[in-house]
């Protein structure tokens, strides 16, 4: 059996760039044709980028061509099932992310069960979403926002990127556990969503920090918290939902995943390489700049990950009444 020779690597993104050393492993660890991420949903957008993110510096680790392959639709289902389908040889992986445990309860026919069917390789990122409101409503923080819903059942609008996607549940676990009453309006979109808000026609969101933060930081719209359990790096002195709603987290996040029968000794030297890869300060920069942080696990602690938020998402799911079949 033959090896492939690892060498030391330089990979440049932008005008940086950065040593990459891999080791030399069997070459039936690995593949002979090209690694295929499938990504849910459409060129441009935060999954995207995430696959992207990951993509050259892997293939720089692995010493194979690695390719971003969108295949939209479903709510990301689509290329979930692409791959669950796949040869388990390790060349067809999926970017994972919360739409795929939210998913799980959402649609109630899905011809393939996540957990069971797909094996989870390496996380990419991490990162929270921020409740920001319109700067006229009265509330002025989280505790405020609750005596006001508490008061008015019923008179706050919440804008969501759409039925069942992470920032409506992420505003329906907090009705949940708050034990307010919210109007959601979805949208097609999170930027339709977010251009009402800032005109004032709706007053609440949940929304990705990278798209929020410029409307926050030039005062169109105000941060109440962060729906992660510290503060986020990106929007210091904004609080975390959780000192006001204990116990409260919702955390955005984007792994790879692979077939379930993939062998174990393939899974792990590309979690390895992806992890080599999210240590390099060049890559740490990128994330930062998305408002998120480096997911470095191993295949067994993302495994749980993703159980324990497909565990947390049912339940906000159930709590909305939420359907998509």
């Amino acid at each position: 059996m033959t090896l492939v020779r690892r060498k030391v690597l330089s990979l440049s993104i932008g005008a940086a760039a950065w040593p990459l050393v891999t080791r030399a492993v069997r070459a039936d660890t690995f593949f002979s044709r090209p690694v295929h991420i499938v990504v849910g949903f459409p060129a441009g957008g935060v999954a995207d980028t995430s696959a992207r993110l990951i993509a050259q510096p892997l293939q720089q680790g692995l010493g194979q061509s690695v390719v971003v392959d969108n295949r939209p639709g479903a709510g990301g289902n689509v290329g979930a099932e692409a791959v669950v389908e796949a040869r388990p040889d390790g060349g067809t992986l999926i970017l994972a992310g919360p739409n795929n445990a939210i998913n799980a309860t959402l649609y109630k026919n899905l011809p393939f069960n996540f957990i069971r069917d797909i094996a989870m390789v390496a996380g990419i990122v991490q990162g929270p979403l921020v409740m920001v409101t319109n700067p006229a409503f009265a509330a002025k923080n989280v505790a405020e926002l609750i005596s006001y819903a508490k008061a008015n059942p019923g008179r706050i609008n919440m804008a969501s990127a759409g039925n069942g996607t992470t920032p409506h549940l992420a505003g329906e676990l907090f009705q949940m556990m708050a034990g307010v009453s919210i109007v959601h309006v979805p949208y097609r979109g999170g930027g339709a969503g977010l251009a009402d808000l800032v005109a004032g026609r709706v007053q609440l969101m949940f929304d990705n920090v990278l798209t929020a933060k410029g409307f926050i930081r030039d005062g169109r719209l105000r941060a109440l918290a962060v729906t992660s359990l510290n503060e986020s790096p990106v929007l210091p002195g904004i609080p975390p939902l959780a000192s006001v709603v204990p116990g409260y987290a919702v955390t955005g996040w984007y792994g790879l995943g692979a077939p379930k029968a993939t062998p174990a000794g393939t899974i792990a030297a590309l979690n390895k390489a992806a992890n080599a890869s999210l240590a390099e300060p060049t890559i740490v920069n990128r994330i930062r700049e998305l408002g998120a942080e480096p997911m470095i696990m191993s295949p067994r602690e993302l495994d749980a990950f993703v159980a324990a938020d497909t565990e947390k998402w049912a339940k906000a799911v159930k709590f909305s009444g939420a359907t998509v079949d």
